[in-house]
């Protein structure tokens, strides 16, 4: 049996590095970042730099992409397309691109170093806790001098 070629458009699938047009797609990639160096530039030659956290990624044709404060208010209407891709030590970065201008992010942490660091505040959590109990237990038997069960 032979395979018939679909008639409908195959959807892309980006690994680590190519082009994003969707603006969906490019909001879905940016919402997992948090802390990030930036870099804007206009006509390759870099304009400011610094690092901030993402504070908002939207889509809104009347509003601006802000950055001031240590804070990112990113609107993809500023941007053509996003531009994926890895630095020569690994490194992942997101370029925003309208026209001549661009706009450099660069995690200053990645989704799987929140996630780790998110189970280990919980083992951390859930130890303090058990310490509490621990102690409470420890206080009613010297209260009472009797097992309290």
């Amino acid at each position: 049996m032979a395979h018939q070629p679909s008639s409908q458009l195959v959807t892309p699938c980006i690994v680590d590095q190519g082009i994003v047009n969707n603006k969906n797609d490019i909001q879905r990639l940016l919402s997992d970042l948090t802390c990030v160096q930036y870099i804007h530039s206009i006509d390759g030659y870099p304009h400011s730099q610094g690092k901030g956290c993402i504070t908002e990624v939207f889509n809104e044709p009347a509003s601006a992409t802000l950055v001031a404060n240590h804070g990112l208010y990113i609107n993809l209407q500023s941007f053509d397309y996003l531009k994926l891709g890895q630095s020569s030590n690994g490194q992942a970065y997101f370029d925003l691109v309208q026209g001549d201008r661009q706009l450099r992010l660069i995690p200053l942490s990645s989704p799987l170093q929140e996630q780790l660091s998110q189970q280990l505040n919980t083992e951390e959590i859930e130890a303090i806790f058990n310490q509490v109990l621990a102690a409470k237990w420890d206080i009613q038997l010297d209260d009472d001098g009797e097992c309290p069960i």
